[in-house]
């Protein structure tokens, strides 16, 4: 067995990382493979990591996506040192060109509860406006929400329990919208529900629905509901983000309730509520409005 292909199963059995993840794994070393060309891992030095940057940095790629790409570099070369005797990391210390920093996109409040507030004409809208709304209210994740189980939920409580980001898990509220939202898509899931399945969302086969298929529904939803962003589930979980902090000022509640480890992360919505004061202020301060 090969050192990648070793390393990929190091991922999936011992760090326990999903498959989703792994497959970005994957394809960021499928990066590294191509890079390398006729030269032996093993015999990688940090002046071959620094122009297989370059070049990447010349095809156009982002900082952040160089980035993420030598971090998972980082890792397989860790690997390397710690199960299979290499003498150094040639990632260590290496940076990424920086690149600017973009803010996330956020749906304005009255644009978020007019993507939310379908009607449930049949059992599919029934799905559809109870995650929404639970995207919305949560601020979960798009793997979240398809990997949530019946067992996650607590609705007389009003809290979801989920595993994030690294195998974090973490209890988050459910607004009273969302908690009606779902208990009624429940009551319609049962009959359709395959048989022992777990999984609160399922596909028109009674199956888990897929990321993709979630994905596909809110954009149409959008369309039908007349907002021309660009809508898709990570878009409501900053629609969530942005509008509670708006809300609440508290940056620390935030951070838990997105499952952010470092606080650094969350402080990128000060600057979408800074943007909505301003705002503000131009169209209501005497001295701020345009002649």
């Amino acid at each position: 067995m090969d050192q990648l292909q070793q390393y990929l199963e190091y991922l999936q059995f011992e760090r326990g990382l999903r498959p989703l993840t792994i497959q970005n794994y994957r394809r960021d070393l499928d990066v590294l493979f191509e890079l390398k060309g006729q030269f032996a891992v093993a015999e990688l030095q940090p002046v071959h990591i620094r122009r297989f940057i370059a070049m990447l940095h010349g095809r156009g790629l982002s900082g952040k996506t160089i980035a993420r790409q030598l971090s998972g570099w980082r890792g397989f070369f860790d690997f390397l040192v710690k199960r299979h005797g290499a003498t150094a990391n040639p990632c260590h210390d290496m940076r990424a060109p920086k690149s600017p920093r973009s803010l996330p996109q956020a749906l304005a409040v009255d644009q978020a509860v007019q993507l939310v507030d379908i009607e449930c004409e049949d059992i599919l809208s029934a799905r559809d406006r109870a995650m929404l709304e639970l995207f919305y209210s949560s601020g979960l994740r798009l793997s979240e929400v398809t990997g949530l189980d019946l067992d996650n939920l607590n609705l007389a409580e009003g809290i979801v329990t989920v595993t994030g980001k690294g195998n974090k898990t973490r209890i988050v509220p459910i607004g009273s919208q969302a908690i009606k939202a779902m208990q009624h898509w429940l009551e319609m899931r049962q009959p359709v529900a395959s048989q022992g399945q777990q999984a609160v969302f399922l596909n028109r086969y009674g199956n888990r629905i897929s990321g993709r298929a979630i994905q596909y529904r809110i954009k149409q939803w959008a369309l039908r509901q007349d907002i021309s962003s660009d809508v898709h589930p990570h878009m409501l979980r900053h629609s969530f983000a942005s509008h509670v902090l708006q809300s609440s000022g508290d940056l620390r509640a935030v951070q838990e309730m997105l499952g952010h480890a470092n606080i650094s992360t969350t402080q990128v919505y000060t600057h979408l509520d800074f943007q909505h004061l301003s705002k503000v202020y131009d169209a209501a301060h005497p001295r701020a409005r345009k002649k």
